[in-house]
């Protein structure tokens, strides 16, 4: 396994939609094992593979408080079909270090996909779970968290990230 590079804002990859898998193979499978050793690096509790330069539909995540690396959910060509209610809370991104905002997001959201042994199953989260299921799922489409933002909160986060990138050039 290999730890992969995290892509970071304002990198133009992580604003494109990514591709369905077509096939699961080796190479696809030692992609999935490196995300995952990167999202328990990084640390992160949920990784898309566009984060990593890939524009492939792949997302892993671990929810869980104890952190034990020992096979995170893989989630491939992942669709939500199904949401219902509302809630706030604090999110950040892997993408966009430093950074975190209240965002809203559905309180429950149920989503299908294919596992790494291309089985189909379905996920229903609610708190933290349908909040990463959601972030992660965004990055697929290109969508960042601070797209989710307030048009005042999002300007002022903008204005931010472009003081740091002046002050770390």
């Amino acid at each position: 396994m290999a730890k992969l590079p995290i892509l970071i804002y304002p990198s133009p990859i992580i604003r494109k939609k990514s591709l369905p898998i077509t096939s699961i193979n080796g190479e696809l499978q030692r992609f999935i094992d490196d995300m995952a050793e990167t999202m328990y690096a990084a640390p992160g509790v949920g990784l898309a593979a566009p984060q990593v330069g890939t524009l492939r539909r792949i997302i892993v995540l671990d929810p869980h408080d104890d952190r034990k690396p020992i096979r995170p959910l893989t989630l491939i060509n992942p669709e939500l079909v199904a949401a219902e209610g509302q809630y706030m809370d604090e999110e950040g991104c892997l993408c966009i270090p430093d950074i975190k905002a209240e965002v809203p997001r559905f309180g429950r959201v149920v989503v299908k996909a294919y596992d790494r042994n291309e089985k189909e199953i379905v996920v229903e989260g609610s708190g933290l779970l349908a909040r990463i299921l959601q972030h992660e799922i965004d990055h697929l489409n290109g969508v960042l968290f601070i797209d989710r933002l307030s048009t005042a909160k999002r300007e002022l986060v903008k204005r931010r990230l472009k003081k740091a990138a002046k002050v770390n050039s």
